[in-house]
């Protein structure tokens, strides 16, 4: 028996992505609950938090993907 260890494989591309949309779902999630309370306890007509937080969430979850990507990306090269 060879006591060898052989390297690993990594992952497939797209296996590594496959929670992508999941982490994006539940981000913008966050985001609009914790907009939703802060407009409420402020007593906001408009949704000024809510929208804010949205945006920020998808930016973060837009930023989180292009690092993912590029680091998948550096790993094949």
């Amino acid at each position: 028996m060879n006591n060898l260890q052989q390297p690993k494989k990594p992952l497939n591309k797209f296996i590594r992505l496959t929670g992508v949309g999941l982490q994006m779902g539940i981000t913008m999630y966050v985001a609009a609950y914790v907009g939703k309370k802060l407009d409420a306890s402020y007593g906001f007509e408009k949704k000024y938090f809510t929208l804010t937080l949205v945006i920020l969430g998808f930016l973060a979850s837009l930023w989180s993907l292009l690092v993912q990507l590029k680091k998948i990306n550096d790993d094949d090269t």
